[in-house]
């Protein structure tokens, strides 16, 4: 039976070394940018790369360490301008056989693992499949232009005061009470 074609940034575990790493330097051209950035939800992505290194750790698992590049572009959240933002971070995955993974009885509870970055071993890592992820995470949520207000929208019916932000805070009712005592002295 054959074996699957890989896509780049992908590695067939049985294919590398167990002595030494196995470099990637993954850069994507402008389609394959496109592509991320559609599936990211972002106006675009300027650029993006990738590079580390997959090298063995312990017995039978992998340890992947990179470096993430990109420039991405978005919408301000407040004016839907242009937002360009710069991401440079460093990147760890372990992947490890799924009975290192497991803990506890099958059907039992148990609590997440403060440790994210260790993923189960399959039969291939992917460096495209890391990247994007990581990518993912590490895109502002809220991205703004510098100069962007959000503003203070006012509602109320003719004749009575309005609501404003300041006035829901803790403190509000006694700076109104101390203006009433001000104005009877």
């Amino acid at each position: 039976m054959p074996q699957p074609v890989l896509k780049p940034g992908e590695f067939r575990v049985t294919d590398l070394s167990s002595r030494r790493p196995t470099g990637f330097d993954l850069q994507p051209d402008a389609d394959a940018r496109a592509v991320i950035a559609q599936q990211l939800g972002v106006s675009s992505l300027k650029k993006l790369r990738f590079v580390g290194e997959i090298a063995p750790s312990g017995a039978r698992g992998w340890t992947m360490t990179a470096k993430l590049g990109a420039t991405v572009v978005q919408p301000c959240v407040v004016t839907l301008d242009p937002v360009t933002t710069r991401i440079d971070e460093p990147v760890e995955r372990r992947y490890l056989p799924a009975g290192y993974l497991e803990d506890g009885e099958p059907g039992s509870e148990t609590e997440m693992p403060e440790d994210t970055s260790t993923e189960p071993l399959g039969s291939v890592i992917s460096a495209h499949d890391a990247m994007v992820e990581s990518l993912s995470l590490a895109l502002p949520q809220y991205p703004r232009v510098s100069d962007a207000e959000l503003g203070e929208a006012v509602f109320a019916e003719d004749g009575v005061e309005p609501l404003r932000d300041e006035d829901t805070k803790p403190f509000a009712g006694l700076s109104a009470l101390r203006d009433q005592l001000d104005k009877k002295s």
